[in-house]
């Protein structure tokens, strides 16, 4: 999934990622609060984490002005108010769950999973590349019904490259869909990514083509 994170305290706010990141997920994070209203107001995002004391607006606001454009996407609440009239006014507001601090990264990640699982969560969707069947929620490329093994980052790449639809995508845009907006990591990962899965997936006729100065694109060989 791809989660955005709202957390003032810069420390946390990098253990959630390292955490997060570490299963399988790619993390925006944001310290701000009016920064966050505008990047959840333009972004997609699979689930947001968020701090309720935030300078510029609280998180309370936040999910207040997300519920108004009728954003669905669940949120977690992060809070050192544990007390229960603080855990009902956070819920009352469109929270999906409640998380006070101080709290065990296990337990994050736990209620984090049991979101993805909901059943108001989209249906499944996938894309077929050729012989290949990538499945877009799950992140599993499959042939004839069996799933290869591909790490899932390179999967990140391949399922930002099949969306855009034969469309370039830039090196940039494809870092922050496999380690967030903000991240420090060097846009040469992506190369190392595409080359790898340049490797895997010639054989089933799908090409990866650079358009130099510009990004990669996809491309299906008719069978």
């Amino acid at each position: 999934m791809r989660i955005v994170v709202v957390e003032d305290n810069v420390s946390l706010a990098k253990g959630i990622a390292y955490r997060l990141q570490d299963d399988g997920h790619s993390v925006d994070l944001l310290h701000d609060g009016a920064a966050a209203d505008t990047f959840l107001g333009q972004e997609g995002a699979d689930l947001v984490i968020l701090d309720i004391n935030l300078p510029g607006k609280s998180g309370l606001e936040l999910l207040a002005a997300m519920r108004r454009r009728g954003d669905p996407r669940p949120v977690i609440l992060l809070t050192a108010r544990s007390g229960t009239e603080d855990r009902i006014t956070g819920l009352d507001a469109g929270a999906d769950d409640y998380l006070g601090k101080p709290f065990a990264m296990d337990e994050l990640a736990a209620r984090v999973r049991a979101l993805g699982r909901r059943k108001h969560t989209p249906p499944r969707r996938s894309l077929d590349l050729g012989s290949l069947r990538l499945d877009l929620e799950s992140l599993q490329l499959s042939k004839d019904g069996a799933a290869l093994d591909i790490p899932r980052r390179e999967l990140t790449v391949l399922a930002s490259l099949a969306e855009a639809g034969g469309r370039a995508v830039s090196k940039q845009a494809l870092l922050d869909q496999v380690y967030g907006t903000g991240s420090e990591t060097d846009e040469k990962v992506i190369e190392v990514y595409v080359s790898r899965l340049r490797k895997r997936l010639a054989r089933h006729g799908v090409r990866i083509r650079v358009s130099r100065g510009i990004g990669y694109a996809l491309a299906v060989e008719p069978p």
